[in-house]
Parts: C-alpha cells; structure tokens; sequence
C-alpha cells in the first residue's frame, strides 16, 4: 500500500505540461474577443496590438488577406513517469485554442474562436 502512495504522489509531481503558440490567446473566450475586434470596424494594426503577430497568414481567392492565431497548452498524464506501468498506460491531454480573422480591405470582415480538448493514449494496453 505504501508503495502505491508512493508512486502516485511521484506520478502527480512529474506530471510535463507544454505551451506552444500565442500565449495572449491563454486568458480569451468570445466575450473578451467581441470586446477587441469589432467586424467592420477593427483594422490590422489594432488586431496586431492586441495579439501580436499572426501564427499564419494566408490569401482568399478574392485577395482577402486571413490571419490565424493558435494556442495549445499539453499536459502529459502523471502515468506516463511510471517505470514499467508508464509503457502501457500513457498519455496526454490538450486543450487548443485557435482564432482565425478574414481581413476586407485590411479591416476585420469575419473572425472566428474556436476550441477544443483532446486526449491521445499511447501505452501498449491502451
């Protein structure tokens, strides 16, 4: 029993977490969002004073120019750092966040928030 203790204190304290991408993204959701880009109002240099410069930037078919804006934050699951138990019950877990904003005439036409969560096993018994 003790061991069992043991190794799940050590499996919580080794738990990995990983960010890649824009980090201003961290703390949006829709309402902040509506409250800093207002479509047909908003231009390219106020977007880029608010969250900096885009992860991608892309072209329409018409010439519209769209920037993308990414966040994913990745916690590895605490089994994973166990010796021998780590082989067959691993994992993680991702929660990603993505804005993406069509530009007209380099004034905001259409922009989109979108999240998501996802869980990726990897053991052998998994």
């Amino acid at each position: 029993m003790k061991k069992i203790i043991t190794a799940s204190i050590v499996a919580v304290l080794l738990t990995g977490c990983a960010s890649s991408g824009n980090r201003t993204l961290e703390n949006e959701n829709q309402i902040t969002i509506q409250s800093k880009i207002q479509k047909g109002v908003t231009n390219k240099s106020q977007v880029q004073s608010n969250f900096g410069d885009p992860m991608g930037v892309t072209f329409t078919d018409g010439g519209n120019e769209v920037w993308t804006y990414s966040l994913a934050n990745v916690k590895l699951n605490g089994t994973t750092f166990i010796p021998f138990y780590g082989l067959f019950h691993n994992g993680s877990k991702a929660h990603v966040k993505q804005l993406v904003i069509l530009f007209k005439n380099d004034i905001v036409e259409k922009y989109t928030l979108s999240e998501s969560n996802t869980e990726t096993k990897s053991g052998w018994a998994d």
